[in-house]
């Protein structure tokens, strides 16, 4: 398998999203847990936005979001090359503000691409899950490497390096739709059905009024590259948990809801972490 992922990096991009989108098709089709995820969690959206999703191309897209990655890490300038910067001087004013910057990257399109453009112009701190497996953990860890870009773990130990980074005035970087662990998360609505939220990114936000950025790569179509798009949160978030839990998956709705085929729906972004109850309400919030 490891050969077989090195191989497929040095494809052309525009073959290699289509290998990863015939993958995510033939995965809609054959994983029961991987359809229903993507049919029940685009079905939230559909109903609160009242916009149509094509479930094929969600589940195509999630190949894609796995074979870009592995493209970006094998040609990394090229990639740099191939990716539109929209809204620039919006990062650049957050920055010079000087208390550091919180960069906040959902499983939207090419989300990898973003670390990259970023440390092509100020050192950032990405906290990050490795993987499972040694070899994959080695080969991601290997494929983002750069000097400006320090992949820290989410635990205390990446906690603190983040702390330090922000001390600096530098960037740090969160996924803020990935479920965190037992006591790192609140339960708070994201498309209308409570979802297990990190609770760091506020943490981090409110210790220095940190500016607070999603960012966002969208695949053009053909293998032409990404568009990148930055939104500044206007709202300072919360110090009550619940509640800026609730502002940062608002915040992130927005952003998918543009472009929503390429959104990881096929993630359980709605389970209860091992030694988490499960929420007091089930059903969806009005």
């Amino acid at each position: 398998m490891r050969w077989i992922i090195y191989f497929l990096g040095y494809l052309p991009l525009r073959w290699l999203q289509w290998i990863g989108a015939l993958l995510g098709f033939l995965t809609f089709q054959f994983s029961k847990s991987d359809r229903r995820y993507i049919l029940e969690n685009t079905s939230l959206a559909t109903k609160k936005y009242q916009v149509k999703i094509d479930s094929i191309a969600c589940a195509k897209a999630s190949g894609m979001l796995l074979t870009d990655s592995l493209w970006i890490w094998r040609n990394p300038q090229k990639a740099l090359s191939m990716t539109e910067i929209r809204d620039w001087d919006l990062v650049e004013t957050a920055f010079a503000e000087g208390r550091g910057l919180l960069m906040l990257t959902p499983h939207l399109g090419a989300f990898e691409m973003i670390p990259r453009v970023l440390a092509e112009h100020f050192t950032a701190t990405i906290i990050y899950k490795p993987a499972k497996q040694a070899w994959l953990n080695e080969l991601i860890e290997k494929g983002r490497a750069h000097p400006q870009m320090n992949f820290v773990p989410a635990n205390l130990q990446g906690v603190r390096q983040v702390a330090r980074a922000l001390q600096k005035g530098e960037a740090v970087g969160i996924l803020p739709d990935q479920v965190p662990g037992d006591g790192e998360g609140v339960w708070a609505p994201f498309f209308g059905k409570l979802a297990y939220t990190a609770v760091l990114p506020a943490k981090i936000a409110n210790k220095n009024a940190v500016p607070t950025i999603i960012f966002s790569a969208i695949r053009k179509p053909k293998g032409q590259g990404w568009v990148m798009y930055a939104k500044r949160l206007a709202t300072p978030l919360s110090a009550i948990s619940s509640e800026s839990a609730q502002q940062i998956n608002e915040a992130l709705e927005e952003v998918i809801i543009d472009h929503p085929e390429q959104y990881l729906w096929s993630y359980n972004r709605y389970k209860a972490p091992m030694g988490v109850s499960a929420p007091v309400a089930e059903s969806t919030i009005p």
